[in-house]
């Protein structure tokens, strides 16, 4: 069986940090890109940033570049997120995903972790 779980969303103020995990397990998390997703209220998911099975990040949101990281640790199955410099519009529900290098049909996501950013 297949598990995404995220870790260490929360609340925090602007201009804070927060370290998102995720824990994978059922897959050989080597063989897979990951990639961080987030969906605010009444938005649709977007993509933050991806790194793939070879170890290349990218950034989609202009927004978040300089100041999130995604990271990966393949002998402990985890990926991460490091978010930096937190805005308001940094609120939302945080995803982790897992697609196969070769086979995209194979793609699995976790049940999102909430990071609200407020005073």
């Amino acid at each position: 069986q297949v598990q995404l779980v995220e870790s260490g969303g929360g609340l925090v103020q602007p201009g804070g940090s927060l370290r998102l995990s995720c824990a994978v397990s059922g897959i050989i998390f080597s063989n897979y890109d990951v990639s961080w997703y987030r969906q605010a209220p009444g938005k649709e998911r977007e993509l933050v940033a991806t790194v793939t099975s070879a170890g290349t990040t990218t950034y989609a949101p202009d927004s978040v570049k300089g100041r999130f990281t995604i990271s990966r640790d393949n002998a402990k199955l985890m990926m991460y997120l490091q978010m930096n410099s937190l805005k308001p519009e940094d609120t939302a529900v945080y995803y982790c995903n897992a697609v196969h290098r070769w086979t995209l049909s194979l793609k699995f996501w976790g049940q999102g972790t909430q990071v609200t950013v407020s005073p």
